[in-house]
Parts: C-alpha cells; sequence; structure tokens
C-alpha cells in the first residue's frame, strides 16, 4: 500500500484508531439560536466525516466571555450538552472518536458578538484582526468587524478562565466526547498569554518565559485532573502570527511548555501549522527536539499532502496528520486517498460560514 503508515491503526492514550487521518477542527459557525446550540445539521455533518479515525470539533467556547464569532456553539449550558450528544452518538456509531476544543478568543471578540467586552492578559488590541458578525449581508454572509480594545484580566478574571476550562471538560465528557482538546493556539486566550507581544503582565503570568506559559499548565493541568490526563490534549501554533501575534520568543516558549506538559503526561501535542500556500515550513530540527522534549502522541495539521503526511509519520516526527479543508468537501477522503481519485472543491467560499447553513456543508458528494 502506497500510505502504509496513514492507514495503520493507533493507539490514543487507550482510544483505538482505524487510521492516522484526523479531522482538524473548522469554524462552521451553524450552531442554532438562540443560545449556540448545536443541532442535527451539524451530527448529519460530523457522522458524514468520520471517516477519519479521529476529529477534533470546531472550537467550542467555553463560557459566553470567550466567544468571539457568531453561530459559534457552547459547552456551558445543558441545552448544550444534551444536544452534543446527538453528533457524539452519531460519530460514535459510524466507529470512529471524537475530541471536543475547548476555546477562549480573549481579545480576538467584540461586544457586537456577545455583548461583553474583550479580556486578555494585557489591554492591547489586536492590530488587523476581525470577527465577524451575521447582520442580514446578502446570501447569509458572515459580515466582519474589528476586534475591540480588551479589558485586562485581574487574578479573579483568570481563576474563572481556569474554572470554564475545566466545565466545560467535564461537559463535554458528560455530552460522550472521548476527550478534550485546550486551544492554545492561533492568537486566541492562552497563546495571548504565551507571547511576548500580547503580554506585558509584570506578576506570575507574564515577563519571562516560565510566568508566560503558566496558564496553560495551569489550564492543562486542571483539566487533566477533571477528566484524565489521557483526554486532554493541547493545540499550539508556534510558527503562526497572524492576529498580532508576532513574538521572537515563542520558539522558546513553546518548547518550554512542551516540556512541562510532558511531566504532566497529557494526551497530545497538535500542532497547527500554516496552510497556506507561501507559508513558512516548520523545520524539521524543531520536529526533532519536539519529539524530545514530549514523548507522547504529536499531531501535526496544515494542508498536508497524504505524501507529506507519510513521510512525517515514517520518520517518527509525529503520530497522527491533521486534514481540514480536504474533510471539509471530501467527507470520504480517506477512501479517495487509498484509490488515489479526484477531490471535491470549495463549491462556494459564501459558505464556509454559515452561509446557507446545509448548502456547502453536508452536501457534497460522497464516491458512488
Amino acid at each position: 500500500m502506497k500510505y502504509q503508515k496513514l492507514f495503520e491503526q493507533y493507539n490514543l492514550s487507550g482510544n483505538q484508531l482505524e487510521n492516522r487521518f484526523l479531522m482538524a477542527p473548522m469554524t462552521r459557525s451553524r450552531a442554532s439560536q438562540p443560545g449556540d446550540i448545536p443541532n442535527a445539521l451539524m451530527a448529519e455533518y460530523y457522522a458524514q466525516r468520520s471517516t477519519a479515525g479521529l476529529i477534533i470539533t470546531e472550537a467550542v467556547q467555553v463560557s459566553l466571555q470567550g466567544k468571539g464569532y457568531a453561530k459559534t456553539p457552547g459547552i456551558y449550558s445543558e441545552n448544550q450538552i444534551e444536544n452534543w450528544k446527538l453528533i457524539t452518538d452519531a460519530v460514535h456509531e459510524n466507529g470512529s472518536k471524537i475530541f471536543l476544543q475547548l476555546w477562549h478568543v480573549g481579545r480576538v471578540s467584540s461586544s457586537k458578538v456577545n455583548g461583553l467586552q474583550p479580556i486578555a492578559p494585557s489591554a492591547l488590541t489586536a492590530q488587523n484582526t476581525s470577527v465577524y458578525i451575521f447582520d442580514g449581508a446578502p446570501n447569509g454572509d458572515a459580515t466582519f468587524i474589528p476586534v475591540e480594545e480588551p479589558r485586562e484580566m485581574n487574578q479573579s478574571d483568570i481563576d474563572t478562565v481556569i474554572k470554564e476550562f475545566v466545565k466545560g471538560a467535564e461537559n463535554a465528557i458528560e455530552a460522550g466526547f472521548d476527550g478534550v482538546e485546550i486551544h492554545a493556539a492561533n492568537g486566541y486566550l492562552i497563546d495571548q498569554f504565551l507571547r511576548s507581544n500580547s503580554n506585558k503582565r509584570e506578576d506570575e503570568y507574564g515577563g519571562t518565559k516560565e510566568n508566560r506559559i503558566r496558564l496553560l499548565i495551569e489550564i492543562s493541568s486542571a483539566v487533566a485532573n477533571a477528566v484524565g490526563k489521557e483526554k486532554t490534549g493541547i493545540r499550539l501554533s508556534p510558527f503562526i502570527s497572524f492576529k498580532d501575534m508576532n513574538d521572537p520568543e515563542i520558539l522558546q516558549t513553546i518548547m518550554l511548555a512542551a516540556t512541562a506538559l510532558n511531566k504532566l503526561d497529557v494526551a497530545y501535542i497538535h500542532l497547527c501549522e500554516a496552510d497556506w500556500d507561501d507559508a513558512p515550513q516548520i523545520p524539521i530540527d524543531f520536529r526533532i527536539k519536539l519529539r524530545d522534549a514530549f514523548k507522547n502522541t504529536i499531531i501535526a495539521t496544515g494542508n498536508k499532502t497524504p505524501d507529506e503526511g507519510e513521510k512525517l509519520l515514517q520518520e517518527n516526527l509525529v503520530d497522527l496528520i491533521g486534514f481540514g479543508r480536504k474533510f471539509l468537501t471530501n467527507p470520504d477522503y480517506p477512501a479517495r486517498v487509498r484509490q488515489n481519485l479526484s477531490l471535491n472543491e470549495i463549491s462556494d467560499n459564501h459558505t464556509l460560514f454559515g452561509g446557507g447553513e446545509a448548502r456547502g456543508y453536508t452536501d457534497y458528494s460522497f464516491l458512488r
């Protein structure tokens, strides 16, 4: 077989995966309103794509304060918990595993989205950064608006956020998820604490690299204690700097975090890698250092081809390969790869975030 490793089974901290294809988290904004409730349409979408060995859900806010984009689902109300069971049941019936991604956007938000002033490690507005609302634009399109100035978090805010991540994790397990992924990437709240350009604090959560990783480690430890370290994964994005997140110290900070996460013995680190055409490539030496620092599962996601994914697996630099847009348009992506068949392309960019609800969401064709 051409892609021997990709189609191998894999044991992820007790979760037996049928292959090493991972469906990456992708915000799609189909949650029912009011209340940001998961629904039957979302269950159909995830069930269709349970050809992946493991699915990581779209980012899911742990509180209303943590919400940054319209129509994204939550995991903090009873109604949300009950309706997530539609998704977990559908995925499990098809033989796949599914983790929920826990999300707090921090400063990447606007009061027009959730009615609240954003919060962040420091009162610094993210430059050239937008979020979206739905305000009756043509085709049901999202309207992008600039983020607002955040309020600097005090200790009470930090304590609250840690509790929200823990409660979100507990709620996810109650809803039937196999585990949770803590979103510490892509310029959102935890990533804002990690980076020297967005974190100007002078207390125990700022200044040194050791202090800047403190919130990540406290949240990870608390979640692992609550639901199990084998059910706890972390997403990081060392080479992504959009949302005004360019930090010259981030690689050393991430490696320090990886060493601390290794001591916690969490299930995995998920590298969110840049996915545009001329994006920076992650150096092999970084992958080698990460493998030395972190002994459990490593996941790489970022516009990989099957050939690139297979090579990384064969070289034992990563253990699972995440695919995003290829699963978005090809629910049966692994079968198409196995048979070397053509792929569906995105039918209409208007449908990526909300748009026509089912159109461009659950209507992509399967192989005959």
